[in-house]
């Protein structure tokens, strides 16, 4: 049995996925106010400078946000930065309690937030909802947490694991739906790199042009064409830890990689990358001697191969997509 609190963060979930795409590099926070007589307000985060989603709810409900329940994905800010502390919106206006999906890392928060508004006499709940919460916001909470950006790699292949044909040639493996899915993950990223490789097999553009948002910014390993469609580009020379750090620092929350298997797996052996997306067809390339997934030697024996964990599936037309990510030590 849903609950109201469940309920109603599922719903701030909801509306905070308004705010990816014009937010950025700023958490997109959805945020849902119940007043007492049962009416219901909602926010999400606006572009940087402008309101985060607890000040557009409490603008929403007015003086009914006095004695209200506040539900928000994450953490309210609790320092000045381009806009004041919504903590003391939320004190201002009365609210009586907030109900939290996730605890904010960002340093500047970092439980202050809760803390505030338990000082002030408001009571807070944390955690509700917290797992569709953390994977939301996972490519901001990586940041805040490490400092990089989330890491991701995708890449579209048969279903024995060929990437493209003994040519080089790669085409279009997947179907129009894994293709217009792609569009997506690239509007939810901020960066995007492939080789110089593939941009001279394939000249991709690697703009979004099937779904809504922005395209991300495009980096090359190595030296673009001069003619090439990537342009502009940064054309990188560096070591790849040394671009995880610089991108981190310019506030990148989500790089992508999307190919070739060198690049894959000069990522993947290096232990780079946070998250896979595989997009596989009901294809066969047959043989041995096509490009595979990952560019060099395979596993000796069985106990060397890498394991991860699916954390998500879905079809795709006939593809289908599976989402690994790497198997965490306990801490």
């Amino acid at each position: 049995m849903i609950d109201i609190d469940q309920q109603s963060m599922r719903e701030a979930v909801l509306v905070a996925a308004s705010a990816q795409h014009i937010c950025r590099p700023n958490p997109w926070v959805g945020a849902v106010l119940v007043a007492a007589d049962g009416r219901r307000f909602s926010g999400f985060t606006q572009p940087v400078g402008q309101a985060h989603a607890e000040v557009q709810a409490l603008r929403a409900a007015g003086e009914a946000a006095h004695g209200a329940t506040m539900y928000v994905t994450l953490e309210p800010c609790n320092h000045f930065g381009r806009t004041p502390p919504c903590t003391e919106a939320i004190i201002t206006a009365g609210v009586a309690r907030v109900v939290i999906g996730v605890q904010d890392p960002d340093q500047r928060v970092a439980g202050t937030g809760i803390n505030r508004l338990r000082d002030a006499g408001i009571a807070v709940q944390v955690g509700v909802e917290a797992e569709a919460v953390n994977e939301q916001l996972a490519a901001y909470l990586h940041h805040r947490r490490t400092g990089l950006p989330l890491v991701m790699l995708k890449l579209a292949m048969t279903i024995d694991g060929y990437i493209a044909a003994k040519s080089g040639a790669s085409g279009w493996i997947t179907g129009e739906l894994a293709r217009r899915r792609v569009h997506e993950l690239r509007a939810a990223s901020d960066a995007i790199v492939v080789g110089a490789g593939t941009v001279r097999a394939d000249d991709p553009q690697l703009t979004v042009r099937d779904a809504p948002g922005a395209s991300p910014r495009r980096i090359v390993l190595g030296r673009a064409p001069v003619d090439a469609r990537v342009h502009p580009c940064t054309e990188w020379a560096g070591s790849l830890t040394e671009l995880l750090d610089t991108l981190g620092g310019e506030h990148v929350l989500q790089l992508m990689v999307e190919g070739g298997a060198k690049v894959a797996a000069s990522f993947h052996q290096a232990g780079l990358i946070d998250r896979y997306v595989f997009h596989i067809a009901p294809a066969i390339m047959g043989g041995g001697d096509a490009v595979p997934a990952f560019a060099g030697d395979t596993a000796a024996t069985l106990a060397d191969v890498w394991r991860g964990r699916t954390i998500s599936t879905q079809q795709l037309g006939d593809d289908v997509e599976v989402v690994i990510e790497p198997q965490r030590s306990p801490a």
